[in-house]
């Protein structure tokens, strides 16, 4: 029911003058579909109020409510069609009344982690793009069939929306930044096995894909007490992310999946001086996909020991230093950050095997990531212990992943089963780091267990890396100008 309705909803968003892309199909189902689940969220907490002989008060006015002006119903139990507004008088009452009043929830909220605090908060960066009221009203009436009132019609529409997310790498580059296969973050997840009581961060937070199944993964592995619950609701996951779609769309998920008022904020988070953080600052846990290929520019790059303009490298430092001692990590990085010859790898691999325990590395194939040329490494570490060994475990499937061929978990299974015990096989084996050259840190995946390891880049990753040695060359000259 979930997936017809979506489908259903994309073609009228299709023919609607306000959308343009998957990006804002997303955008627009997200806002409306969160207004459904908060009037059977509202509607679920009042029953549980009452049979506990409680007061429920309800977050949203009657006037605001669903029921009201989404939704007005007859005697039937069907859309009163006299009662409820369409065209423009329904866009007019959204853009004028509707999205005003939610946005002053941020203000009257007594703190962020509060679901009134992010309602407001995400009706401030939202605006209704959907520019017929007649577009609406239909999309309005085919959500109001769905109901999330059941746990497995929660699980299924949460499922649905991560697919939603997923499509969003179809519009072009910017959305594949925002989704991760799901079998790969399960992985990691596996493998830096957290428990309850740990706090969680992702600093380039995106959909919150990782939090979503950190949450998913400490349900399904505990006997949970009500302070669990507690402790998993309030204390546990942590997020930081710079673009407002994503930032939107990680709160949505997350309440989605059952956490209620998420700690996620809207930040760039390189802008915070590494010199700054303090050891309450820190996390238990980092799990991460941080951008790669972005640049930062030079006032960003002095909040950090290690200069570079790679975004993913400054995320990495930010990593190792958000980590409290003995904390575990498991983040995606390009597989070129393990060979870069340039001063800024060095460093940053000499720094990564001084102060953590990079115990693991798993080489993933070209075509893990949907649009994305680059190949890619998952980095395990532990901060506290220096690196003695490397255990590395190159994933060589049958077939070239892609779109319609991805990455599942049956692929990963030898990689988990192996990394339990991190012995040698045709696709794993180790390495000692008193064998490693101390002027180049040098770490490429060179399996030894293959006769001939030299690979060669294809001519799409060289272009890329020459455009961007290019733009590179060109803002150095620019700010050099702006010097004279």
């Amino acid at each position: 029911m979930f997936e017809q309705t979506f489908k259903n909803i994309d073609d009228i968003l299709h023919k609607d003058a306000g959308c343009s892309s998957e990006l804002d199909y997303v955008e627009q189902t997200s806002w409306i579909l969160f207004l459904k689940y908060l009037d059977d969220f509202e509607k679920d907490k009042k029953a549980a109020s009452e049979l506990a002989g409680k007061t429920y008060t309800n977050i949203i006015d009657q006037k605001y409510r669903w029921g009201t002006w989404a939704a007005p119903k007859n005697k039937e139990g069907k859309i009163d069609h006299h009662k409820a507004l369409t065209g423009d008088d329904l866009k007019d009452f959204v853009d004028q009344k509707l999205f005003p009043y939610l946005k002053k929830f941020k203000a009257d909220a007594e703190s962020p982690d509060t679901i009134i605090y992010k309602i407001g908060e995400i009706f401030s960066e939202l605006k209704n793009k959907i520019q017929s009221g007649y577009n609406l009203r239909e999309i309005l009436d085919r959500i109001d069939e769905l109901r999330f009132r059941s746990h497995a019609e929660k699980h299924e529409m949460s499922h649905l929306y991560e697919d939603k997310i997923k499509n969003m790498g179809n519009a072009g580059r910017n959305g594949g930044e925002y989704y991760t296969p799901r079998p790969l973050i399960k992985t990691i997840v596996q493998i830096v096995d957290p428990t309850i009581g740990n706090k969680i961060y992702d600093g380039a937070v995106g959909s919150a894909g990782f939090l979503v199944e950190a949450f998913e993964y400490l349900k399904s592995n505990q006997n949970l007490s009500t302070k669990d619950l507690t402790t998993l609701q309030k204390k546990t996951f942590y997020g930081k992310e710079k673009k407002s779609l994503a930032y939107i769309i990680g709160i949505m998920n997350m309440i989605l999946h059952g956490i209620e008022a998420p700690n996620i904020v809207h930040t760039n988070t390189l802008a915070e001086n590494l010199a700054d953080i303090q050891e309450k600052d820190r996390y238990d846990i980092i799990l991460a996909n941080p951008p790669f290929g972005g640049k930062e520019r030079a006032e960003v790059q002095q909040n950090f020991p290690i200069k570079t303009g790679e975004t993913a490298f400054l995320f990495l430092q930010h990593f190792i230093k958000m980590l409290r001692a003995g904390g575990k990590a498991g983040a995606v990085i390009k597989n070129t950050f393990l060979s870069n010859t340039d001063n800024a790898s060095v460093n940053l691999r000499k720094l990564l095997l001084e102060s953590c325990n990079l115990h693991t590395v798993l080489d993933l194939p070209g075509g893990t990531f949907t649009g994305a040329g680059v190949k890619t490494v998952v980095l395990f570490f532990e901060k506290g212990t220096p690196t003695k060994n490397v255990w590395f475990y190159q994933l060589n499937l049958e077939r070239n992943l892609g779109k319609t061929n991805p990455l599942n978990e049956r692929d990963l299974k030898e990689f988990i089963e192996l990394q339990k015990t991190k012995v040698d096989s045709d696709n794993s084996w180790s390495i000692n780091i008193a064998d490693v050259n101390t002027s180049t840190y040098d770490l490429s995946v060179k399996n030894p267990h293959k006769k001939d390891e030299t690979v060669l880049r294809s001519p799409k990753e060289i272009i890329e890396e020459m455009k961007t040695l290019d733009k590179e060359s060109a803002e150095l000259l620019k700010a050099i100008e702006g010097l004279l």
